[in-house]
């Protein structure tokens, strides 16, 4: 019996890790707080890198950042920054690791004043995905005003590695915009 492969974004072929984060994941609007923290501080973590490589690492981020937990990353000292710097389950990048600490503490001033983490991120597109209709994955910008304006609050408010191109892919990720392609079985759901 033959099982007819599902059309999706081209970028997503690579292997079944790409795949499944494609199909469960990528483009769905998400509102939980502990995972925009997570996605923030992971899109963060792979500047200059590829997000395969990220992807990779993603469970032994989990581990090696208490499951996201703003509130105990925002405690680490620099005992805790050093064993970071030693596990090779992360990218050991001394800059991106300060970062993710530095953003958790912005995060939880984000919390306080707005209530949640979600509902400031996702004013940004009026809490409403922006749903796209592009052909082709060439179509898809790297970056667009409301990235531009998202990075520039986000500086403002003291986080790192939010650079508009990274806040664009974050809100790709976390489904603030559907850029799946028009021909992807997830864009036609």
């Amino acid at each position: 019996m033959e099982t007819k492969e599902k059309n999706r974004c081209g970028w997503s072929l690579k292997d079944k890790l790409y795949m499944d984060y494609h199909d469960h994941e990528w483009g769905t609007p998400n509102h939980d707080d502990r995972h925009l923290f997570e996605m923030l501080n992971l899109e963060g973590a792979q500047a200059g890198l590829s997000w395969y490589t990220v992807l990779t690492k993603r469970e032994n981020y989990r581990k090696a950042f208490d499951n996201w937990d703003a509130k105990k990353i925002a405690r680490y000292d620099e005992k805790k920054v050093e064993a970071l710097m030693q596990n090779e389950g992360i990218i050991r990048n001394r800059l991106k690791i300060n970062a993710t600490i530095t953003n958790a503490k912005a995060f939880l001033s984000v919390q306080k004043e707005f209530g949640t983490f979600d509902k400031y991120i996702w004013s940004f597109v009026q809490h409403k995905p922006l749903i796209n209709h592009f052909k082709s994955m060439s179509e898809v910008p790297a970056k667009t005003a409301i990235s531009d304006a998202m990075s520039k609050d986000l500086l403002k408010r003291g986080f790192k590695f939010v650079g508009s191109t990274i806040c664009y892919a974050y809100m790709q990720a976390t489904g603030m915009v559907n850029d799946h392609i028009t021909d992807c079985w997830k864009r036609k759901k």
